[in-house]
């Protein structure tokens, strides 16, 4: 799940910003105005956007940086002179004072930008434990022996069980050695 957290020191910059996202279609998971209590927060999300300031009464954006968990942006509004010391890579910066489309514009791109990130995470294929792996092998093996199935035809039958199933390969493997010994 992702979630923006909006980080300010002073309470009514964090609800002002707040308020602006929510008018413009955003949900806004926390509002802090200090960085223990950002980082805090974002222990709850998978993945997500911090919006704060240059600095914290506790820490300064670059230590907040460090305690997010990975699947997290950070987005700094600060003024320009104080953003030209700003040199992370990755950290997104706006310079105040802040046109609403600019911050908007920022934030839907930070949010497909964690979204396409968390597609390819779930897409990327699982790797098997050695015992799944052994399991399906065994499988592939008795189909070859007792059906006269070549390795190819084995793998193949197993994969479209386990799709009609809804069951993982193992698992599948699995019911086929119990049935068939």
């Amino acid at each position: 799940m992702t979630g923006i957290i909006v980080a300010f020191p002073k309470a009514e910059d964090a609800k002002n910003i707040k308020n602006l996202l929510v008018r413009n279609g955003f949900s806004v998971a926390a509002v802090c105005t200090a960085g223990s209590q950002a980082a805090s927060q974002a222990d709850y999300y998978d993945s997500g956007i911090v919006i704060c300031g240059y600095k914290f009464p506790d820490m300064v954006y670059s230590e907040l940086r460090s305690c997010l968990p990975p699947g997290f942006q950070m987005l700094v509004m600060a003024s320009r002179h104080v953003l030209a010391e700003c040199v992370e890579q990755d950290v997104v910066s706006l310079a105040m004072p802040i046109k609403v489309l600019d911050l908007v514009n920022t934030v839907e791109m930070m949010m497909q930008s964690a979204q396409t990130r968390n597609r390819r995470r779930r897409e990327m294929p699982k790797k098997r434990s050695g015992e799944e792996t052994r399991l399906i092998q065994e499988a592939k093996c008795l189909l070859m022996e007792r059906n006269h199935m070549t390795e190819e035809e084995a793998h193949r039958y197993i994969q479209k069980s386990s799709m009609d199933r809804g069951t993982r390969m193992a698992e599948t493997a699995q019911m086929i050695l119990a049935v068939m010994e």
